[in-house]
């Protein structure tokens, strides 16, 4: 909201920053309530307006139009399918509530996260969904201060300061993908895993080895192999299963895209998919049932996590609070063409 539209003319001179901080709400539901929207709760409705008679706050007339409401959508990067995916359900949610979208990469860079949050500043935005990246502390705290509502969307870690967060269960599809190669007969099964410091891929990783335990397995450290999420470390960590002296007769790749370059490295050996190695993903993007063959993955319901991350950022703008800090959307098995029983060693 540009600052000559609610700056006070009476007594007190009180900012619409300070009225926020009293009622406990953020700068844009204090805005709400001064341009008499409708999409505030009764309740923070009538105390917004208490301190605002209080410090004899009033609109100041003017002839800028009240601008679009606005929701920025921070990546650590955007060179995935599955940020195309976040971005479709946020997309639909936002447009039929009438606010703008705002998409930013800050790849892991503080420089990046400092330039985003003036930015962030200058545009007054009503609310913030961090997906899968880490701000700085400082910077947590300016979003604190600015009083702008956030929902962080397959955090990294605890994101602290009581923030909404929004993800998949991973472990339990990281179990039901293990499970499913256990019930078709494989024992040897690698596994390319999520990189460790992302709280998804570590989940994953637990579920894979909940699945082998039970089986009576324990985990073989030599068909565990590290990835980025990305097709190149998929490449890399089936080469170096394929290397060793007992290649797994199936694999786990922590996502569909390491999926994807696992199994360009099997047909560079001359190697068939399901019948020299299964293959199962994680992510179920759009392009995986086109792969050959079809791959079979877990899929997470990327587009219902923007969804209600989306509706979620918007009740706090409303200064409403969710039922639960965090929320786990199910992931589902989807079995195509890409996992079979071993076949016989002749």
């Amino acid at each position: 909201m540009a600052a000559d539209e609610t700056a006070p003319v009476s007594r007190g001179r009180v900012t619409i920053t300070e009225i926020a901080r009293q009622a406990g709400v953020s700068v844009p539901t204090v805005s709400r309530v001064v341009n008499g929207r409708s999409d505030v709760s009764p309740e923070t409705r009538a105390r917004v307006e208490d301190l605002l008679r209080l410090h004899g706050y009033r609109k100041r007339p003017s002839s800028v139009p009240a601008r679009a409401a606005l929701l920025d959508l921070v990546f650590n990067d955007l060179d995935s399918p599955w940020a195309v995916e976040i971005i479709r359900g946020v997309e639909e949610i936002a447009h039929a509530a009438g606010v703008g979208t705002v998409v930013s990469a800050i790849h892991g860079r503080s420089g990046d996260a400092r330039e985003w949050m003036r930015n962030l500043r200058a545009r007054a935005s009503d609310g913030v969904i961090l997906v899968t990246s880490a701000l700085e502390p400082t910077l947590h705290e300016q979003l604190r201060i600015l009083g702008v509502p956030l929902v962080v969307v397959d955090p990294t870690g605890s994101p602290g300061f009581d923030t909404p967060t929004i993800g998949a269960a991973n472990w339990a599809g990281g179990l039901a993908a293990t499970e499913h190669l256990l019930s078709l007969g494989h024992r040897r099964i690698g596994l390319i895993a999520g990189p460790p410091r992302l709280l998804c891929s570590r989940a994953r990783f637990d579920g894979y080895r909940a699945a082998l335990e039970a089986a009576g397995l324990g985990v073989d450290e030599s068909l565990v192999v590290p990835g980025d999420f990305h097709p190149e470390s998929g490449f890399t960590g089936c080469t170096a299963l394929l290397d060793l002296p007992e290649p797994p007769t199936a694999l786990f790749a922590a996502s569909d895209q390491m999926a994807l370059g696992a199994i360009e490295a099997l047909r560079r050996r001359g190697l068939r998919v399901p019948e020299d190695m299964s293959v199962v993903g994680f992510d179920d993007l759009p392009e995986v049932r086109w792969s050959a063959p079809p791959l079979t993955t877990v899929r997470q319901p990327l587009a219902d996590m923007g969804k209600l991350a989306v509706r979620t950022v918007l009740s706090l703008a409303r200064g409403e609070q969710p039922d639960s800090p965090r929320v786990e959307l199910g992931t589902e098995l989807v079995v195509r063409s890409s996992t079979a029983p071993p076949t016989p060693v002749q």
